[in-house]
C-alpha cells in the first residue's frame, strides 16, 4: 500500500475532466486501496482520483459507516436542497457554504466491477456530490459562498 500526495488547489490536474474506467483491472484495485489509505491518513471523508493526479473516474468515501468505492459514478437522481459548510483535502485551510441536493442516488461500479446504486442523504449525499464534482474538474470553492478559514 502507498499513501499518495494530495494535489492542492492551483494544480492544473484538478481542473481536468477524468476519463471513464473501461474495466476493473489489478491496477485499478491497487489504486482504490491506495486511495482509501491516503484518505484515512489525511483524515478525510472522501477522495477522488484526480486529487492524487490520476485522471480516472474513481472515488472513495467513508462518512463513518465503512468505505464506499465507486468507479464511473454518476448521479441519476437528486432531490431536496441543503446548504452545509464544506472543506476539501485539496483546499486546506478553507471552508465555505455549498448548496447541494439533500438526497442523491448514484450509479457506478464497485471494485468487483458490479453495478451498484447508492442512495445518500445528508453527509453522504454531500460527499458523493463533492467527489463526483472532482471528476469534472470542479472544486467546492467554485460553488461555495462565505469562503473562510475554519474555526
Amino acid at each position: 500500500m502507498a499513501i499518495y500526495n494530495i494535489l492542492k488547489e492551483g494544480d492544473p490536474a484538478l481542473r481536468e475532466k477524468s476519463k471513464l474506467v473501461p474495466k476493473i483491472t489489478p491496477n485499478i484495485i491497487k489504486l482504490i486501496r491506495n486511495m482509501l489509505e491516503t484518505m484515512y491518513d489525511a483524515e478525510g471523508v472522501g477522495l477522488a482520483a484526480p486529487q492524487i493526479g490520476v485522471l480516472k473516474r474513481v472515488i472513495v468515501i467513508d462518512v463513518g459507516d465503512g468505505p464506499i468505492v465507486l468507479v464511473n459514478p454518476e448521479i441519476i437522481e437528486g432531490q431536496g436542497e441543503v446548504t452545509e459548510t464544506e472543506g476539501c483535502l485539496s483546499c486546506p485551510g478553507l471552508v465555505g457554504d455549498v448548496k447541494r441536493d439533500k438526497i442523491v442516488k448514484v450509479k457506478g461500479l464497485n471494485e468487483k466491477g458490479e453495478e451498484v446504486v447508492i442512495q445518500g442523504e445528508d453527509l453522504l449525499a454531500i460527499a458523493l456530490q463533492h467527489e463526483i464534482d472532482h471528476l469534472e474538474g470542479i472544486l467546492f470553492i467554485d460553488k461555495a459562498t462565505n469562503l473562510r478559514k475554519p474555526e
